[in-house]
């Protein structure tokens, strides 16, 4: 039902027989262009300190492009400007006021509470039990965000009926092709952000500036980046306390998930001042995990100073019993004899503004700062 419900969506819009929100926009600013986007010059790009997968370039009269690395280009049209003569075919046009945002990226959406814009998006991919943010729970809660299906199944009658504007999503829309061909065929623009592809991890959190150039507060970004970086420049300027750190969970199977030497956590454990206890697993494949048997853990990570669960993926865990019931092998390991041994929240993965706050637990826990002051972990008893 839902695939026909879409395609006659689909069909009306081209037939002329709906106003779809995105088309509506952009037929309408096509129609009133005054400006060539080869007349038009570039007149700044935007100061990035650590994220290498985006660009910004700022043009007279408001317009700014986003380039997306290695996926796509995006123009940013001021509201009440017109649309350029001649774009580029590759070029997405998203016309401003972005105000009716279906938001699939989960973590995307602690950029948009701190921007102070939550009322821009109408539609979630994740539903009210899903979010750690309480105010979006809150938002779902008293009716002002929607859920309209997750990133493979989005309900398009109601994305439709919500006059959508944009749809911002991660890369795994790529194994959704149709629904991303369907959603812009409905004349909503897809947005798909790469942020988990940075390899310095403050890059990540640098994003919230692509988001601001989206919604017309790229000074409001700018200072809320500089001032997380400004908060944990004490940790940084920091000798090495010279401990090692293993982070990882149990899978179901037994297995031990563990991040590779390139990922954006062992960045994080390195800037607090400790040492990923994996300092050459790397493999060719595009994921920032690996999972090995306990017996290769055991090996690799057994005197590791310092262990940390991540409980993002499995369930948090309170006591060292509840980890030996996982692995009674665990009892061997350096961290487990000494109590060295510390758990992620749950909220950890969606807190995209907060991995300052988790540079800053790291550091406390690798330097035996005080335990109350943690916001992210806790040591299990």
């Amino acid at each position: 039902m839902r695939r026909i419900t879409a395609w006659c969506l689909s069909a009306a819009l081209l037939l002329g027989g709906l106003s779809g929100c995105g088309t509506a926009r952009q037929s309408t600013a096509q129609t009133q262009a005054a400006v060539s986007w080869s007349d038009m010059q570039s007149t700044d790009s935007m100061d990035l300190e650590y994220a290498e997968c985006f660009s910004v370039d700022h043009y007279d009269g408001g317009y700014s492009l986003i380039t997306v690395k290695d996926d796509a280009r995006y123009l940013v049209v001021p509201e009440n400007a017109s649309v350029p003569d001649g774009l580029d075919a590759d070029i997405v046009v998203l016309q401003q006021p972005l105000d009716s945002i279906y938001l699939v990226s989960s973590s995307v959406m602690d950029q948009f509470v701190a921007l102070d814009a939550l009322d821009s998006i109408s539609l979630s991919g994740t539903r009210q039990d899903g979010w750690y943010i309480d105010e979006a729970k809150q938002a779902m809660a008293d009716g002002k965000i929607t859920y309209a299906g997750k990133y493979s199944a989005p309900d398009y009658e109601t994305i439709y009926s919500a006059d959508c504007n944009l749809a911002i999503e991660n890369t795994m829309i790529y194994h959704t092709p149709e629904v991303k061909e369907q959603l812009e065929k409905l004349g909503i623009p897809v947005f798909v952000e790469r942020s988990s592809y940075e390899p310095h991890a403050l890059g990540r959190m640098e994003w919230i500036k692509v988001y601001g150039t989206l919604l017309g507060c790229e000074d409001k970004a700018e200072k809320l980046f500089a001032d997380k970086v400004d908060g944990i420049v004490d940790i940084l300027q920091k000798p090495a306390a010279g401990k090692t750190v293993s982070f990882f969970y149990i899978t179901s199977n037994g297995a031990v998930n563990v991040r590779k030497s390139t990922d954006y956590i062992a960045e994080m454990l390195s800037l607090a001042g400790g040492k990923y206890i994996f300092d050459d697993l790397t493999d060719d494949t595009a994921k920032s995990t690996v999972n090995m048997q306990m017996e290769s853990f055991y090996a690799g990570a057994k005197d590791a100073d310092v262990m940390i669960y991540n409980a993002t993926i499995d369930s948090e865990l309170q006591t060292l019993d509840q980890l030996l019931e996982k692995s009674p092998l665990l009892a061997d390991f350096k961290a487990v004899k000494t109590g060295n041994v510390w758990c992620t929240e749950k909220n950890l993965y969606q807190s995209t503004m907060e991995l300052d706050e988790l540079i800053r637990d790291f550091h406390t826990v690798i330097a035996d700062g005080d335990p109350s002051t943690l916001k992210y972990l806790h040591k299990l008893s």
